[in-house]
């Protein structure tokens, strides 16, 4: 597994640069456009599509995407409302859900990963960049929580989990159950400096490693949930949609954004979504790998656009070199994609 080591040796190089990248690589107009459709003037990110709620997910995106667009005064905003709303457990990390129609606002104070891990890189490349301790204290404590709560060892492998509680080996016979979407690559290196006492690069091969083992059913993808004992198959954890979903199809970018471009571990995206898709993602049964559902939102297809690019340098089509919003988590992606590309691929604009 060659790819293995080549990609944990990417996530370890250039980890100073990362942190330091003061480039703006989401123009003005586009981050203007976002805020105007996603983010309210409390700094509160909306998820329209799902009943208008909150999440520490999409606060982590908007802080990054401020960052990224060079944004201070709006990051600080989104940062302001993720503090005082979200960051209410006693043990550092993020509640996920925030809910505007109910009272309390927070509806389930379990952690998600994923966001937790969001918000203290995009914390962590702010207080670097702009010179701001306060971002990097508060990053420091949350990647400390986030190793202490998060990340445990399963076996012969460390694995983070996708909530503090309710996933385990120890809460379900079937446990620990784990979504790779959750493995934010690119997050890593930088936790390394912030909490060095957790093997954040053990953790990346171990997330690699799953992802060879986890393509299943005729399409060899990735479920959105497994159930991954140790010594054990990995299979679709039960009472989980048995589908490769909205969770895994940004298992693609991700590796992209960390610098892991490795066309092996690419292949099963690269041929549902080039060879047998027209170049958007789609929603997969995973046991019959039966296309359910084919996602054409300018969002989604920027998935397929980016991959093509990063293996092949082909340009971005035309009709999507202008960012048009149409829903939060398809309009988030496209923004993180055509930030990539812009960093990464500007040969493909």
């Amino acid at each position: 597994m060659r790819y293995l080591l080549a990609g944990v040796l990417l996530l370890a190089c250039g980890v100073l640069q990362a942190m330091a990248q003061s480039q703006t690589l989401i123009s003005q107009e586009a981050w203007a456009t976002y805020m105007k459709q996603f983010v309210q003037d409390n700094g509160r990110v909306v998820d329209e599509a799902n009943g208008g709620i909150s999440h520490s997910e999409g606060q982590g995106y908007g802080m990054l995407l401020a960052f990224l667009a060079g944004d201070r005064s709006n990051f600080e905003r989104i940062w302001s409302f993720t503090r005082t709303e979200l960051l209410i457990r006693d043990d550092g990390l993020a509640a996920w859900r925030w809910d505007p129609n109910s009272n309390p606002h927070v509806t389930d104070v379990n952690a998600a990963s994923d966001g937790d891990l969001l918000i203290a890189y995009a914390l962590a490349r702010a207080g670097r960049t702009w010179g701001i301790q306060g971002y990097t204290d508060s990053a420091t404590r949350i990647a400390r929580a986030i190793g202490h709560k998060l990340v445990v060892q399963n076996g012969s492998r460390l694995v983070l989990l996708p909530g503090a509680t309710g996933f385990a080996s120890s809460d379900r016979k079937d446990g620990p159950i784990l979504n790779l979407s959750y493995w934010i690559f690119e997050t890593f290196p930088v936790m390394a400096q912030l909490a060095p006492e957790t093997d954040w690069a053990a953790l990346a091969k171990s997330g690699l490693e799953l992802l060879t083992i986890a393509k299943l059913g005729p399409a060899r993808l990735p479920p959105d949930w497994i159930s991954a004992p140790d010594n054990a198959p990995v299979t679709v954890a039960d009472g989980f949609p048995p589908v490769f979903g909205y969770n895994s199809l940004r298992i693609s970018l991700y590796l992209l954004r960390a610098g892991i471009a490795d066309a092996e571990l690419q292949e099963s995206f690269r041929r549902s979504w080039l060879t047998e898709n027209g170049g958007s993602p789609a929603i997969v049964d995973i046991p019959t790998g039966r296309v359910l559902t084919r996602l054409t939102d300018p969002g989604y297809r920027m998935l397929g656009a980016v991959l093509a690019c990063a293996l092949n340098a082909t340009p971005i089509p035309q009709d999507l070199r202008r960012f048009e919003p149409t829903l939060y988590y398809p309009s988030t992606l496209y923004l993180l994609g055509w930030a990539l590309v812009a960093e990464k691929y500007p040969r493909c604009l």
